[in-house]
Protein backbone atom coordinates (compact mmCIF):
# COMPACT_ATOMS: atom_id res chain seq x y z
CA UNK A 1 0.00 0.00 0.00
CA UNK A 2 1.31 4.01 -0.88
CA UNK A 3 1.42 6.44 1.66
CA UNK A 4 1.87 10.07 1.51
CA UNK A 5 4.23 10.66 4.69
CA UNK A 6 7.41 12.90 5.75
CA UNK A 7 11.20 12.20 4.95
CA UNK A 8 13.52 13.87 7.62
CA UNK A 9 16.38 15.74 6.26
CA UNK A 10 17.87 18.43 7.43
CA UNK A 11 20.51 18.40 9.93
CA UNK A 12 20.54 17.85 13.89
CA UNK A 13 18.12 19.90 15.51
CA UNK A 14 17.55 21.90 12.46
CA UNK A 15 14.29 19.09 10.80
CA UNK A 16 13.44 19.69 7.30
CA UNK A 17 10.69 17.32 5.88
CA UNK A 18 9.96 15.81 2.42
CA UNK A 19 6.29 15.83 1.67
CA UNK A 20 6.77 12.03 -0.58
CA UNK A 21 4.77 8.77 -1.82
CA UNK A 22 6.53 5.66 -0.44
CA UNK A 23 5.34 2.42 -0.02
CA UNK A 24 3.85 1.81 3.87
CA UNK A 25 6.55 -1.16 4.09
CA UNK A 26 9.60 0.95 3.52
CA UNK A 27 11.61 3.08 6.18
CA UNK A 28 11.10 6.20 6.71
CA UNK A 29 14.32 7.86 5.15
CA UNK A 30 14.42 5.06 2.41
CA UNK A 31 13.21 4.45 -1.19
CA UNK A 32 10.44 6.35 -2.19
CA UNK A 33 8.03 6.72 -5.26
CA UNK A 34 7.64 10.41 -5.48
CA UNK A 35 8.25 14.21 -3.84
CA UNK A 36 5.16 16.08 -3.89
CA UNK A 37 6.52 18.99 -1.91
CA UNK A 38 8.35 20.54 1.53
CA UNK A 39 7.39 21.34 4.93
CA UNK A 40 9.71 23.17 7.00
CA UNK A 41 8.14 23.98 10.65
CA UNK A 42 11.78 25.85 11.93
CA UNK A 43 10.66 29.25 9.46
CA UNK A 44 8.08 31.96 10.80
CA UNK A 45 5.16 31.02 9.56
CA UNK A 46 6.21 27.33 9.03
CA UNK A 47 6.62 27.21 5.21
CA UNK A 48 4.31 24.30 3.29
CA UNK A 49 4.92 24.03 -0.25
CA UNK A 50 3.06 20.74 -1.41
CA UNK A 51 1.98 20.51 -4.94
CA UNK A 52 -1.83 20.02 -4.48
CA UNK A 53 -2.91 18.50 -7.78
CA UNK A 54 -0.19 15.37 -7.41
CA UNK A 55 -1.47 15.26 -3.64
CA UNK A 56 -4.79 14.40 -4.86
CA UNK A 57 -3.75 12.48 -8.02
CA UNK A 58 -2.12 9.88 -5.33
CA UNK A 59 -4.80 9.96 -3.20
CA UNK A 60 -7.03 8.93 -5.88
CA UNK A 61 -4.59 6.09 -6.60
CA UNK A 62 -5.25 4.75 -3.41
CA UNK A 63 -2.02 6.47 -1.34
CA UNK A 64 -3.15 6.97 1.94
CA UNK A 65 -1.78 10.64 4.30
CA UNK A 66 -0.46 9.86 7.16
CA UNK A 67 -1.91 11.49 10.16
CA UNK A 68 1.25 14.71 9.96
CA UNK A 69 0.23 15.23 6.15
CA UNK A 70 -3.44 14.97 6.96
CA UNK A 71 -2.94 17.39 9.39
CA UNK A 72 -0.60 19.81 7.17
CA UNK A 73 -2.94 19.62 4.28
CA UNK A 74 -5.97 20.63 6.23
CA UNK A 75 -4.38 23.53 8.11
CA UNK A 76 -2.02 24.95 5.24
CA UNK A 77 -3.71 24.06 2.12
CA UNK A 78 -7.59 24.09 2.30
CA UNK A 79 -8.67 27.40 1.34
CA UNK A 80 -9.87 28.94 4.51
CA UNK A 81 -12.84 30.51 4.50
CA UNK A 82 -12.92 34.61 3.79
CA UNK A 83 -14.99 36.62 6.61
CA UNK A 84 -18.11 38.17 4.89
CA UNK A 85 -17.81 42.09 4.30
CA UNK A 86 -19.09 44.15 6.27
CA UNK A 87 -22.01 46.06 5.22
CA UNK A 88 -21.21 49.03 3.34
CA UNK A 89 -23.01 52.23 5.42
CA UNK A 90 -21.98 54.46 3.06
CA UNK A 91 -24.72 56.59 1.64
CA UNK A 92 -25.53 57.59 -2.18
CA UNK A 93 -25.55 61.32 -2.40
CA UNK A 94 -29.01 62.19 -4.69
Amino acid sequence: MLVIRLRRAGSNKRPFFRVVVADSRAARNSRFVEILGHYNPRSKPALVDVDRERVSYWIGKGAQPSDSVRTLIAHHLTPKPEAAPAAATTEVAR
